[in-house]
């Protein structure tokens, strides 16, 4: 399951130009699957970094707008768009010229591999 879940990821990675990680976190940033290339931020890809999408998605809960789907990032060379799917999280790491459309398209096409992971997440 887990190897072609990965060989699932990779084929994703590889279909958007700029995107660097696909990462698959539980909600405090603990890594549950990751892909990534050569290109991809070492720092990014840190859990004290990734856990920081729990602290927004409550902070902008807090605006009375409802719950928070998406968080999009934008820095000087690099995006960051993380997608609330909880009890999992799901972040891509991308060059700052990359087509944001496009990675929140990806979101449609990673589903169905979520619900197992998250019935593993969600036992332990």
């Amino acid at each position: 399951m887990a190897a072609e879940t990965k060989k699932f990821l990779h084929e994703l990675l590889n279909s958007v130009e700029g995107l660097y990680s696909i990462l698959i976190t539980d909600r405090d940033g603990v890594p549950v699957l990751s892909v990534a290339n050569e290109a991809a931020p070492e720092l990014g890809m840190r859990t004290n970094f990734l856990s920081t999408f729990t602290m927004a998605t409550e902070q902008g809960s807090k605006l009375g707008l409802g719950k928070n789907k998406n968080v999009i990032c934008m820095y000087s060379t690099y995006q960051v768009v993380q997608i609330n799917k909880l009890p999992l999280v799901v972040s891509f790491i991308a060059s700052h010229t990359c087509n944001t459309g496009h990675i929140l398209s990806l979101e449609n096409k990673i589903d169905p591999i979520l619900s197992s992971l998250k019935s593993a997440v969600a036992e332990a």
